[in-house]
């Protein structure tokens, strides 16, 4: 365990000061969303008062100061990915959408009826709903990568099923309900020695594990800022610069044209060629904020700490009679989803609700994999890096509590 003080960072984010049900509150709802330390809250609202005005539109001194801390942010997630080119960095409201530019961009120009698309079966909605919808358009066919009752893809399939056919695949770094790390450099290089391109989900990767998709070699990656420290409806689409170049634009207004008469519109370059219509500047700043401030704490030391919590908590939970973990893949990352016996998450989430302790509970958007395990839901605790042991004994009180009420 490296030294690592999480009571001093915990000072950095206001709301871990309130009180739920008159109790001190124990947010570990992490993979849905992360909390948002005082940098990205006075990097937005300092925007707000000092220089809101709309961007690359005006000669005004507001706008040219909006415009340059707005491309300041790009500069700082490229670095942060380690993208070759700044104009690689598109923004958009999440990866959601990130994932749908794709798909209706590149996807429809490059699939046609008989291809296919490769994904895991442990992917989020959002990275198998838009190549369903793109199949439905192109005639393309969807294939599944299975993995095993630990959470763990199959890896020895990967070979199978990737064919002359295989146009995509789209993959999740970190699997948001199971936790699973999966190994997508392996998976980029097979997937190119087929002939295929590969999307990486990292929305549940970037603030956890250092990401450098150069070294990857993934032809896009996404993620949203909100699950790292940043602020809601701004996320990025990274993209190789000839593919980007090659792509139609996914929407069409403002910033996204370079000339238009009623006959004939000339679109503009990357990467204002995807960002049609006013961005979120406010959010782009945050996000920005937020990278410096995950880069002053050390991606490294945040994934320590996380890990070390993650094993306390696995450790307790073995020691639960009645409670299952699900996904018990060798390699996670700050994910323990779970199972009482006899009790329906919902209520495992509403009592601990009462005791002031905030997880996840539901399919977590990812139903297949739900239905894998045989199971309607699971209750999720997911660590960030202001997170406690004290906290992680809070749940486990907590989870005694549910047990005794619904138990005996």
């Amino acid at each position: 365990m490296v030294m690592f003080d999480p009571h001093l960072w915990r000072r950095q984010f206001p709301i871990l000061e309130r009180k739920v049900h008159g109790k001190p509150l124990v947010y570990l709802d992490n993979a849905a969303t992360t909390q948002k330390p005082l940098a990205v809250l006075d990097a937005e609202r300092y925007y707000f008062e000092h220089f809101n005005a709309n961007i690359h539109r005006g000669v005004h001194a507001l706008s040219q100061e909006a415009s340059e801390a707005f491309e300041g942010a790009r500069e700082k997630i490229r670095a942060f990915l380690g993208a070759a080119h700044v104009e690689e960095i598109i923004f958009t409201r999440g990866a959601t959408e990130a994932i749908n530019l794709v798909a209706q961009t590149w996807g429809r120009t490059h699939l046609e009826a008989g291809d296919e698309i490769l994904i895991s079966a442990m992917e989020h909605h959002a990275n198998i709903v838009p190549w369903q919808m793109l199949c439905e358009m192109t005639g393309a066919r969807l294939k599944v990568i299975p993995m095993d009752e630990r959470g763990v893809l199959l890896m020895d399939r990967v070979d199978q099923l990737l064919t002359a056919r295989t146009r995509l695949v789209g993959i999740t770094l970190v699997s948001n309900a199971l936790g699973t790390v999966n190994p997508v450099a392996e998976i980029i290089r097979k997937a190119h020695a087929a002939g295929a391109r590969v999307l990486v989900d990292g929305a549940q990767a970037v603030a956890h594990v250092a990401v450098d998709v150069a070294a990857l070699g993934c032809d896009f990656f996404v993620f949203s800022g909100h699950k790292l420290y940043g602020p809601t409806g701004i996320g990025v689409l990274y993209g190789k610069k000839e593919l980007l170049t090659a792509m139609p634009p996914y929407q069409g207004g403002g910033d996204m044209i370079l000339q238009v008469t009623f006959e004939k519109t000339t679109y503009n370059q990357i990467p204002y060629k995807f960002e049609a219509g006013t961005p979120h500047i406010s959010g782009a700043i945050g996000l920005g904020a937020a990278i410096d401030f995950v880069q002053s704490v050390g991606l490294e030391n945040i994934a320590a700490h996380e890990d070390w919590l993650l094993q306390e908590a696995t450790e307790r939970a073995r020691r639960v009679n009645g409670l299952r973990i699900i996904g018990t893949a060798p390699g996670k990352a700050s994910i323990l989803s779970f199972v009482l016996e006899g009790i329906h998450p919902h209520d495992i989430g509403t009592i601990l609700d009462s005791e002031g302790v905030a997880i996840r509970s539901g399919h977590h958007c990812a139903m297949p994999v739900m239905d894998f395990f045989s199971l309607p839901a699971t209750a999720r605790a997911s660590f960030a890096l202001y997170n406690t042991l004290e906290e992680v004994e809070s749940l486990f009180r907590a989870i005694e509590r549910v047990q005794k009420l619904f138990l005996g």
